[in-house]
C-alpha cells in the first residue's frame, strides 16, 4: 500500500465530489407480498429449487420496508452525502403495465423525503433486476413490449419523485440480465439460449433510450442529471500468447463494448458481429434512441480478469490465468484497485463521458460478529484495506484527467447476494438477519472517519 492511500483523506478529492453507497430493492427491501406488490423474476426464480445458495430468498432480506428511517438515520451517522437505492417495479405497477399501485410510490415518497430530510441526496435506479412476472410470462425483455413498458413505468415514477430526485439511473448493468440471466441461466429468469440474451441486451438499451426523454421532461429539479450504470471490468491477456490476446479482445467486447459501443457510438462491436447478427432484433430508428446523451456513465468495478483461452464461445466461458501472489474475495474475484484507476482512464479515452461515477465498488469477505463488553463489533481489515486502496485509484483517475464526480460503495448493507442467497456479506454494515440488527464495521467506521476528514 503506497504512502498516498494510507494517509487518504477526503481533502484530497475535489471538494464537490460526491460520497455514498448504493443498495438494491429486491437485496433489502423485503416486504414482497404487502402492500400491493406483485411477483418479480426474482422472487419466482430464489423460489426454484436449486437456484439460490441454501433456498434463500429475499423474502424478508434486511426489512428495510419497515426500517428504512432507522437505516437513513445510519446514512447518517456514517456521514453519506448522497445514497444509491433502486425502485422496485412491481411494487409501483404490479404487473408491469397498467394499474398504478399507489401505496409503492408511498413507500419510495417517504424515504425520499428522509433522505433529504437528513441532507442525503437521492440517487434513483429503476431497474435492478426485479422485472414483474407478468411482463417475464409474456416474454420479458426478449420482447419489445417490456422495452416500451419500460418506459411508461419511467414516467409513472419520475412524475411522482421527479421534483426531488438528484440523479436518475436507467438501469443497473444490463450485461448481468442479459447474459448471466439469459445465455447462461445463472441469474433470474434462468434462460440459456444466446438468442434470447442478444435480445434481451438490445431490448434492455431500447428501453433505456425510451425512458431518458422522459425522465429529463419529468423532472424539475434543476440539477438532475440521468445515466446508466454498467458492470465493466479491466481485462489483460494472461499471458504472451496470440490466444490470449485474442481471447482479451473477446473478453472485453463481451463483457464491456456489448453495452457501451450502442450508448457511445449507437453500434454494437463489430467483433461480435457472427454471434450477435443472426439475433439482433435492431428496428429503424433503435440506435439513434439508444446513443442519446448521457449525462453520467456509471460504472461498476470489481476486479481483473486476465484470459489465456475462449473455452465455450456459446457461453463465453473463458480459461483464465489467477496469479497466485494475489488476494481473493470471498467472490473469488481478484483485489485488483489498479484496474478501476485503469479502466476509468481507459473510459475517458475511448468514450468521454461527460461525467463518470463508481456506483458500486467492494468486497465480499467472511466477517464474523464478536459480541465484546462494549458492544457488538465487526473487524474486517481485508475490506477497509480494500476501500482505501480502491479509492487511492479512483484519486489517481482523477489527477489522470477523468471527470470522476463520486463514487457510491457497495453496499451499505449486508444484503441478499442474488444466487449466493445470504453466504455473501459485502456491507460496511453487519446485518444480524434473525434480528435485523445493523452492526458498523470496522470498514464503516473507517469510511465514517474519512468522510469526516
Amino acid at each position: 500500500m503506497s504512502q498516498e492511500a494510507m494517509s487518504l483523506s477526503r481533502a484530497a478529492f475535489p471538494a464537490n465530489f460526491v460520497w455514498g453507497s448504493a443498495t438494491a430493492s429486491y437485496q433489502i427491501e423485503g416486504a414482497v407480498r404487502e402492500d400491493g406488490r406483485g411477483p418479480s423474476i426474482w422472487d419466482t426464480y430464489s423460489h426454484t429449487p436449486g437456484k439460490t445458495s441454501e433456498g434463500d430468498t429475499g423474502d424478508i432480506a434486511c426489512d428495510h420496508y419497515h426500517l428504512y428511517k432507522q437505516d437513513v438515520a445510519l446514512m447518517r451517522e456514517i456521514g453519506l452525502d448522497s445514497y444509491r437505492f433502486s425502485i422496485a417495479w412491481p411494487r409501483i405497477i404490479p404487473t408491469g403495465r397498467g394499474v398504478v399501485n399507489q401505496k409503492g410510490l408511498d413507500f419510495y415518497d417517504r424515504l425520499v423525503d428522509e433522505l433529504l430530510k437528513n441532507d442525503i441526496q437521492p440517487y434513483a435506479t429503476l431497474y435492478h433486476w426485479d422485472l414483474p412476472q407478468t411482463l417475464q410470462d409474456a416474454g420479458g425483455w426478449t420482447n419489445r413490449v417490456t422495452a416500451e413498458a419500460f418506459a411508461e413505468y419511467a414516467d409513472v415514477v419520475s412524475r411522482r419523485l421527479g421534483d426531488r430526485v438528484k440523479g436518475w439511473i436507467t438501469l443497473n448493468e444490463p450485461w448481468c440480465s442479459a447474459a448471466l440471466g439469459h445465455m447462461m441461466g445463472m441469474h433470474a429468469p434462468g434462460s440459456r439460449s444466446v438468442h434470447d440474451g442478444v435480445r434481451a441486451g438490445h431490448h434492455l438499451l431500447l428501453g433505456h433510450g425510451l425512458a431518458l426523454p422522459t425522465l429529463r421532461r419529468n423532472n424539475s429539479r434543476p440539477d438532475a442529471e440521468f445515466g446508466i450504470t454498467l458492470s465493466l471490468n479491466y481485462f489483460e491477456p494472461g499471458d504472451d500468447t496470440a490466444e490470449a490476446q485474442e481471447a482479451t479482445i473477446m473478453a472485453d467486447a463481451f463483457s464491456n463494448r456489448w453495452f457501451l459501443d450502442p450508448l457511445f457510438k449507437g453500434v454494437y462491436p463489430d467483433v461480435l458481429d457472427s454471434m450477435f447478427n443472426p439475433h439482433l432484433p435492431i428496428q429503424s430508428g433503435d440506435m439513434e434512441i439508444i446513443s442519446g446523451a448521457l449525462d453520467f456513465l456509471g460504472v461498476n468495478y470489481y476486479f481483473r480478469s486476465m484470459p489465456l483461452a475462449v473455452e465455450d464461445a456459446n457461453t463465453f466461458t473463458l480459461k483464465t490465468r489467477q496469479p497466485k501472489e494475489s488476494q481473493y474475495t470471498h467472490m473469488g474475484w481478484e483485489v485488483y484497485p489498479e484496474g478501476l484507476h485503469k479502466l476509468l482512464v481507459r473510459l475517458h479515452q475511448d468514450y468521454a463521458p461527460a461525467k463518470q461515477y463508481i456506483t458500486e465498488n467492494g468486497s465480499a469477505f467472511i466477517d464474523t460478529l464478536i459480541e465484546d463488553q462494549s458492544g457488538p463489533v465487526v473487524h474486517d481489515p481485508d475490506r477497509l484495506n480494500y476501500l482505501r486502496n480502491h479509492f487511492e485509484a479512483a484519486r489517481l483517475a482523477i489527477r489522470d484527467g477523468v471527470p470522476l464526480a463520486g463514487y457510491f460503495v457497495w453496499s451499505l448493507m449486508d444484503n441478499f447476494e442474488w444466487a449466493y442467497g445470504y453466504s455473501r456479506r459485502f456491507g460496511l454494515t453487519y446485518t444480524d438477519y434473525p434480528t435485523q440488527r445493523r452492526i458498523l464495521k470496522d470498514s464503516g467506521k473507517w469510511y465514517q472517519q474519512f468522510l469526516r476528514g
